[in-house]
């Protein structure tokens, strides 16, 4: 090990005034406001935080999605924080892991903890090097820093940058990672965005399906998609190595917190970028009936009629003003349930017919605004159908399915037609199917999960491949026909 490792440096603020406040009063108080506004998180104090994925573009796009990775954290009891991030300026092999002795922001400093930033580089696993001697302006390491301050303050932390984001790479520093932190209480945060410059529809699109990967803390498949380009995460390795590690030490579930993108914050949604906050827990007390959301099938609150017909309302109310270019005004107040994470779908029927259906199976925005950007999404971006026209809009009618969290099956006797819903992945390729299709095709199982393994575009008998995985959720469903 050399000496640079261990010598007295403070890493300045670089990026103070420019990608987040210089004052220290506005800056802490823009954290605490951005904390203040992100849900709850009781309920996750009876878990183990085992590590988040969250965002580093400047505080004023990607903060409020930051701020819901740390409240998570916040209030408990860590040694250590371990931030992973790509090197967006440096060019390098491996990961670089600072030694300094601590990062400076302006709410001063947070300490490095040498000790196992010296550990790290012992162990090295081949890709673990000494680096960074603080001159470069990385924002991946240096965002985090004020987050870790005002939401675990007194933590020290280990910054690790990755100059390269290979399969190698990423194995290596999980390993070394492992190797290094014995039982010491560590949160390990992986720092990246989602996708970068695509429309608002393809970025959300993009961005679900990268999000389904670590939610399922599907490892594998996650690499084959960062590696085909369909996940566009900038800091792809820093998630991968956080879901590894996560894995490693007992991870049972996986929380999308938040997710949004730039589009959200500027309205400007020619070119964005996404935003998520993930969390990895461990479920040490957990029961035979938990799901790997934490959830059961049977227990998520069904909505009320009253908001049956928000949702509709939202849905055409959304389209109305995409058609006409002219705002309606938020005239529905969304309640506590409407305001909850949950996915979902829009069908539109022109008498009777399917004319566009588009949904998002995570939860990882409120269903109100879910099902408002599925309206539009099903209304304009179907490639199955022209963009709707303002001439058919009184022709059209809606169906909203709220979806529950998906659930592995091992037995495809678990398949209730008419109840589940379908979504089956194999490789890089997935297909999802409605509960309400089955019914309306009059199909029995098989025939079912043939046509699910049709939509992804796999044979039909591919659900009987070993690597084939079957997920079943069901869907309160209702429409204008009600």
């Amino acid at each position: 090990m050399g000496d640079r490792l261990m010598k007295d440096t403070i890493r300045k603020a670089l990026l103070a005034g420019t990608w987040y406040h210089a004052s220290p009063g506005e800056l802490k108080r823009q954290i605490e406001t951005f904390a203040a506004e992100a849900p709850s998180f009781e309920e996750e104090y009876k878990k183990t935080l085992l590590a988040v994925v969250t965002p580093h573009a400047g505080i004023d796009y990607s903060g409020r999605v930051a701020a819901c990775a740390w409240k998570a954290a916040a209030g408990r009891s860590y040694d250590t924080v371990i931030v992973i991030g790509p090197s967006h300026r440096a060019r390098f092999k491996g990961a670089a892991v600072y030694g300094g002795s601590g990062y400076e922001s302006p709410l001063g400093i947070v300490p490095v903890d040498q000790e196992l930033a010296a550990r790290l580089v012992e162990s090295g696993q081949g890709v673990v090097i000494e680096g960074d001697d603080g001159r470069i302006p990385e924002n991946a390491i240096e965002l985090q820093v004020p987050f870790i301050q005002v939401m675990l303050p007194g933590v020290p932390f280990v910054p690790v940058t990755m100059g390269t984001q290979d399969r190698k790479t990423c194995d290596g520093l999980a390993a070394a990672i492992i190797d290094s932190i014995g039982d010491r209480r560590v949160l390990i945060a992986a720092s990246s965005d989602l996708s970068h410059y695509l429309g608002y529809e393809e970025a959300v699109k993009t961005d679900s399906d990268t999000l389904a990967y670590l939610k399922r803390r599907d490892i594998e498949g996650f690499y084959l998609s960062v590696e085909r380009g369909l996940s566009q995460a900038c800091g792809s390795g820093a998630m991968a190595v956080a879901m590894t590690v996560a894995q490693a030490r007992g991870c049972d579930e996986t929380r999308v917190l938040s997710y949004a993108n730039s589009g959200d914050v500027t309205g400007d949604k020619s070119g964005v970028v996404g935003y998520a906050a993930v969390a990895f827990f461990r479920n040490d007390e957990s029961g035979d009936e938990r799901r790997h959301d934490g959830s059961t099938e049977e227990g998520m609150p069904e909505l009320t009629d009253r908001e049956k017909r928000d949702l509709l309302g939202i849905a055409r109310a959304r389209i109305e003003e995409n058609l006409t270019e002219k705002r309606t005004g938020d005239t529905i107040t969304p309640t506590a349930l409407m305001k909850q994470p949950r996915g979902a779908f829009v069908t539109l029927k022109k008498r009777g017919m399917l004319r566009g259906c588009i949904g998002m199976i995570e939860p990882s925005k409120p269903l109100h605004k879910t099902v408002a950007d599925m309206a539009r999404a099903a209304a304009f971006d179907d490639p199955r159908f022209p963009p709707l026209a303002p001439s058919e809009l009184d022709e059209i009618t809606f169906e909203i399915s709220v979806l529950t969290p998906l659930r592995e099956i091992r037995d495809v006797e678990e398949v209730e037609v008419g109840r589940h819903g379908l979504y089956i992945v194999k490789g890089g390729r997935a297909g999802l199917l409605l509960p309400q299709v089955a019914l309306e095709q009059h199909w029995d199982r098989t025939t079912f999960l043939e046509e699910t393994c049709r939509k992804a575009g796999l044979s039909g008998k591919a659900w009987k491949d070993r690597d084939t995985v079957i997920y079943v959720f069901s869907a309160e469903v209702f429409g204008e026909y009600y």
